[in-house]
């Protein structure tokens, strides 16, 4: 009779891949939720539960609320101390202002690379009109693309056919 092989405990390891690491974030904290409502349930006890996700978005569970929850825990004492939202306002409002922050940054970033891209777009149209204003055939070849060297070529092509045409012109009259 073949005999059973079991897994047993594994050892706990990161996840790397991004989308697994998502789902199992999602289906972790739907069980963790899940026990926390059984304490409040049997126990009778009052339970948060504050967890912040792969992609830095905040969740919470709390009973009866967060708010409550939160100054119990931050007072010690919520006989002698009314509940105030501190706490909890001064987490949420210290995310906010660090997600700010970020914003802020990515901002500031995208508006340099704009004026970066505006100042490269000036240096090229200067760089246009002044080709444009000296003959083709006085551009420096170094500074030409790939194109426009295609130009050039198909340029001083048609100007070796138009002089072979005009001196054959020429001497036949």
């Amino acid at each position: 009779m073949a005999s059973r092989q079991r897994r047993g405990r594994r050892e706990m390891r990161q996840i790397e891949n991004v989308e697994d690491k998502l789902i199992t974030f999602s289906k972790r904290r739907s069980s963790i939720y899940k026990k926390a409502s059984e304490l409040v349930t049997l126990c009778g006890s009052e339970v948060g539960v504050v967890t912040f996700s792969p992609a830095g978005k905040p969740y919470s569970f709390a009973h009866p609320s967060i708010d409550s929850v939160a100054n119990r825990f931050l007072n010690q004492n919520p006989r002698q101390n009314p509940p105030q939202n501190d706490g909890v306002e001064t987490l949420v409002e210290s995310y906010r202002r660090l997600r700010i922050g970020e914003l802020n940054q990515q901002y500031d970033e995208l508006v340099d690379q704009v004026e970066a891209d505006k100042k490269r777009g000036k240096e090229l149209k200067q760089n246009t009109e002044a080709r444009s204003s000296e003959g083709w055939w006085e551009a420096p070849i170094e500074e030409l693309n790939l194109e426009e060297l295609k130009q050039m070529k198909e340029r001083m092509e048609e100007l070796r056919q138009n002089l072979c045409s005009s001196t054959d012109k020429k001497n036949q009259g």
